[in-house]
């Protein structure tokens, strides 16, 4: 038996969508990138509106371009470096022999 609720499964204030209530749709165009890997991806652009140069490959991440036969090249990563890496780029061996001559004599109390 009927529970003689007409609108169920709709919530309060729910109506038609279309063209009328929200307006009309800005003209659209559909631009191809192409990244490194050969992915394509097809953004859609409004007509009007200024299309970028590269455009982030949504499958791998790379950067693509409108070139099919050239897109731009990946972005280098520069391996992870640890914290005694970077003090080494800063400091030469004879640096750091010194500082630990230094705060060795602090500890000794020599200083």
């Amino acid at each position: 038996m009927a529970s003689g609720n007409a609108i169920r499964g709709s919530r309060v204030g729910a109506g038609p969508m279309g063209e009328a209530e929200r307006g009309e749709s800005a003209p659209r165009l559909r631009i191809s990138f192409w990244c490194s890997n050969g992915h394509e991806t097809q953004p859609s652009f409004a007509s009007d509106a200024q299309v970028p140069d590269t455009w982030d490959c949504p499958r791998c991440g790379f950067p693509a371009g409108q070139d099919r036969e050239n897109p731009p090249d990946p972005p280098r990563t520069e391996p992870y470096k640890t914290h005694l890496a970077y003090v080494r780029e800063r400091r030469s061996d004879a640096d750091g022999e010194a500082i630990l001559a230094e705060a060795l004599a602090k500890l000794r109390g020599e200083i």
